[in-house]
């Protein structure tokens, strides 16, 4: 009661945030009349002024307001779109790098032209982030027309592009790009072997649009490139005939946690299943077993944990896998550690190689890079909490343009499904008889396709919108608006595409008129198109406006919200409401059963539905403990990846130091020394009598790295000599052998052949190191068994980890080169020492996924690609592709 008084006289947090803007507002539109004025060449020549006032030290706060009238006014030129007062404080709030919360329909893609632009002065590049590839390509194409009238370059990152043209297009000042590209980018780039190969500029300001989606719901997983490891498939279809023989007494299933156990009969079954098979020896858990168990868990995963047409479908002998949150297909996505395969096992399908980890980042730790970030939804007050814990953003919720009209009525819950689904295919019938508009939330394709099925048999026609359908999508969503439409859609996050009553005119004429070329003939259509919509649209505002429909609660109420706010946009009317069973999986998965016997109890008949608001409330509960504990995996997930992020940090710093030098011949030096000290110290102990010393050892360990042979059994011999003195020797024998080797191919050689062979053994190190890290992370939970806390022990372990690869780095690099022996001339030597980039596939996981990688046909040159003349034949004859098919080219 107090909070409410108070919020009268002071005005809430987020009013008095958006207080001093509205002055701002004020002067930006005075400013107006002026601008106005100027000629396009005036207008288009304000970019150059404003970028020489930045020179002469003012900041981009101090150019705000006028760099935001010259972008209105553009807008209006180019596009025929005028910026909203509301679009204004938005665009001020993305420029103080916090996240703007504006509902659907408000126009977020033009409120993003505003910072975008002001940022971009600085030339350090401005990065607009986006959900996928379709509207990174269509805003930068929309939204660029602003953007070059004002002199500036756009440019887009989708995937397919090849390394120079990613180079080009992030060296625009404004680049369009996805997520995923992003950071794909980022770490291909720390694979390079050249800094003029890198895509990458230092990062400056990054806008993000549906900032939940991404820096939400993606960030549970990490993005991973990963490299091929050897072929298990016949391993993973035996296990996989294992799993339909159990039964539901043999595993234990937590759906909460998506998680699944074999019981101890369970365990038993299995064993003895595998043993009639040919593949166990002694008991399951035996160490030798410890791959075996692994694929017998996946196996158990993918049958009991992952249903087809809910979590992936099957198309084109591939396992597809849906994103949960969009409805929409994921290409090229895969599981990581073999679950992808175990559902391949599962499905029949061709079974793809497993991969190995050679390098990943979070969405966490990707979007901490940029020193400014803002973003724009219209659903992130439910999630405020996570984006100022874990990225130090503030949500700011901006007003509508126009009041929100749409009535949201109260849930009905039915006690079961097939009642739900008829009390939802009479109201859908009901709005199509009005010739209202109606959008059906579904939460996965099943359910899709289930409702689907019924409204056929009602007789009521309708359009599918999913992953099955997904090219279809555009046009779909764009005549969602029609009167008497009736559209399912598998959820509505990030689909970029406004449902506009009466249907959406830039769509029509798009489709109907692509082969009218007669400007008369156009003009005349277009106008006949505009003037059926309008009709339509006056039909579906005396309907009621857009009816939606949702099938059931989403664990996350962004999601619900992102539904419902497909209706009501700029004041049209509309309504929504959400259909209930105790067999949903939220009520399934919560306690329902004792609301099913306290509602059988109260003597609720069939057919029959609770509305109650405090439903909604206890709902709401439900939904927020969910996110409560999606938050504690997401903020679990970084704190680990915090360790290996600093980590990763010490090692891309140090290559791009690496490569940017012109001579790594001190550090190359370094290495040689503290390696020889390591060997003596460790053979010949501190205060160590002679005839303790391990002389035989240390001739041996000189022999193997440093390719010496010297009589270190002769020198332990003489009269008082110390451990010092022995590798003072050592020492100046290598450096003699190398400046040998130096005096023999060159200087410049040698510098090349150092530098090269440094960066190859890091990255192996590193992909190395990461391999174990994510064993140590697979096993590390059980610590907490034996009351120690699994965090710090990853910590610790991690650490001595990260110290034995150096240690590693620092001896594979004496050794190769004290080995190394290079023919002077070689017209292949340039080449060699210029490493072609790993066959590899980039995944965002779920625990992990990726792009499916490049299928080669040893019997087909065409398949091949671009082959490195020193890597070996694809043909398989065992010989260089030099020596090959590739001796004639």
């Amino acid at each position: 009661m107090f909070g409410a008084i108070a919020r009268r006289i002071f005005g809430s947090a987020n009013d008095r945030v958006l207080k001093p803007l509205r002055a701002q507002v004020a002067a930006v539109n005075a400013l107006e009349p002026d601008i106005a004025k100027l000629s396009d060449d005036q207008l288009r020549g304000k970019t150059d002024e404003f970028r020489q006032r930045l020179a002469n030290g003012e900041t981009l706060d101090d150019l705000m307001v006028e760099a935001f009238a010259v972008v209105r006014e553009t807008a209006k030129r180019t596009l025929g779109q005028r910026h909203f007062d509301v679009q204004l404080l938005g665009g001020m709030v993305l420029h103080q790098g916090r996240i703007a919360e504006m509902r659907t329909g408000e126009g977020k893609t033009l409120v993003a032209t505003l910072p975008v632009y002001l940022n971009a002065l600085t030339g350090k590049g401005v990065h607009v982030v986006t959900v996928n590839d379709y509207l990174a390509r269509r805003d930068s194409e929309w939204m660029g027309q602003i953007y070059r009238f004002l002199g500036m370059s756009v440019g887009v990152i989708v995937h397919g592009l090849n390394d120079v043209e990613r180079q080009q297009n992030y060296a625009c000042d404004i680049t369009y790009a996805t997520n995923n590209e992003l950071g794909f980018d980022y770490l291909r780039d720390n694979m390079k072997f050249s800094l003029a190969e890198m895509s990458h500029r230092p990062f400056n300001y990054a806008l993000i649009d549906e900032v939940d989606s991404i820096l939400i719901d993606e960030a549970r997983t990490p993005l991973i490139i990963s490299g091929p490891t050897e072929d298990n498939s016949e391993l993973y279809r035996l296990v996989d005939k294992v799993m339909p023989l159990l039964t539901a007494e043999d595993y234990e299933k937590d759906e909460k946690v998506k998680a699944v156990t074999l019981t101890e009969r369970g365990t038993e079954r299995v064993e003895v299943l595998l043993r009639e098979a040919g593949l166990l020896k002694g008991g399951l858990y035996d160490v030798g077993n410890v791959s075996l168990v692994h694929h017998v868990n996946q196996a158990l995963r993918a049958h009991y944990l992952f249903t087809r047409d809910v979590d992936y479908i099957v198309k084109d002998d591939k396992v597809i896998l849906i994103d949960e949150f969009t409805g929409r297909m994921m290409e090229g996505r895969r599981f990581s550690e073999g679950l992808h395969q175990g559902l391949e096992a599962k499905e029949g399908v061709t079974i793809q190689n497993e991969y190995q980890t050679l390098a990943s980042i979070t969405f966490q730790n990707l979007f901490r890079l940029y020193p400014k970030m803002g973003g724009m939804t219209g659903t992130a007050m439910t999630e405020a909490g996570e984006f100022a814990e874990i990225y130090g953003l503030e949500v700011v919720e901006i007003p509508t343009n126009v009041p929100v009209a749409r009535k949201d009525w109260d849930d009905e819950v039915y006690r079961g499904q097939a009642e739900k689904l008829d009390a939802i295919a009479v109201l859908v019938e009901d709005c199509q008889k009005r010739r209202q508009p109606a959008l059906v939330g579904t939460t996965s394709i099943e359910k899709s396709e289930q409702l689907s099925a019924l409204l056929k048999r009602h007789k009521i026609p309708h359009q599918v919108l999913n992953a099955r359908y997904h090219e279809q999508e555009a046009y779909i969503i764009a005549q969602a608006g029609v009167p008497g439409a009736v559209t399912i859609a598998t959820n509505m996050a990030g689909r970029g595409t406004d449902i506009q009553l009466g249907g959406n005119v830039e769509m029509r004429i798009k489709l109907e008129l692509a082969e009218v070329t007669d400007p008369a003939e156009r003009e005349r259509r277009i106008a006949a198109i505009r003037a059926e919509v309008e009709v339509a649209k006056q039909e579906a505002l005396a309907a009621g406006g857009l009816y939606v429909i949702g099938t059931e609660r989403h664990e996350s109420r962004r999601i619900d919200n992102q539904l419902r706010g497909r209706s009501g946009r700029q004041g049209d009317p509309g309504a929504s409401k959400f259909f209930l069973s105790l067999e949903d999986d939220l009520m399934r998965i919560f306690g329902s059963e004792r609301m099913d016997v306290m509602l059988q109890r109260l003597g609720m008949k069939k057919g029959e539905a609770i509305i109650h608001p405090w439903i909604n409330k206890a709902l709401e509960k439900a939904q927020q403990k969910v996110e409560a504990r999606n938050f504690d995996v997401r903020k679990n997930l970084l704190k680990f990846d915090d360790v290996m992020n600093d980590q990763r940090k010490v090692i891309y710093e140090q290559r791009k130091e690496l490569m940017a030098a012109d001579s790594v011949a001190e550090e190359i030096a370094g290495f040689r020394e503290d390696v020889i000290q390591a060997m003596v110290t460790r053979c010949i102990p501190e205060r160590a009598f002679a005839d303790q010393w391990d002389v035989a050892g240390l001739h041996e360990e000189v022999r193997r790295v440093l390719n010496l042979d010297l009589p270190v059994a002769e020198w332990a011999k003489e009269e008082g000599i110390a451990d010092q003195e022995i590798l003072h020797r050592i020492v100046a024998a290598a450096e003699a052998k190398m400046a040998a080797k130096e005096q023999e191919y060159g200087t410049d050689t040698m510098r090349m052949v150092e530098k090269s062979l440094l960066l190859q053994i890091l990255d192996q190190v590193w992909k190395d190191h990461l391999l174990q890290l994510d064993h140590l992370r697979q096993g590390i939970s059980l610590r907490a068994y034996g009351q120690r806390d699994p965090l710090n022990e990853y910590k610790r372990e991690a650490f001595n980890l990260f110290e034995a690869a150096l240690d590693d780095l620092r001896e594979k690099v004496t050794s190769v080169l004290a080995h190394v022996e290079l023919r002077v001339g070689d017209p292949d030597l340039g080449p060699a020492l210029t490493p072609a980039a790993p066959q590899a596939q980039e995944s965002h996981p779920e625990p992990v996924s990726a792009i499916a990688p490049v299928q080669i046909d040893p019997n087909d040159p065409a398949s091949w690609g671009a082959v490195s003349r020193n890597a070996p034949c694809p043909c398989g004859s065992g010989r260089k592709f030099k020596h090959c098919h590739g001796a004639a080219a």
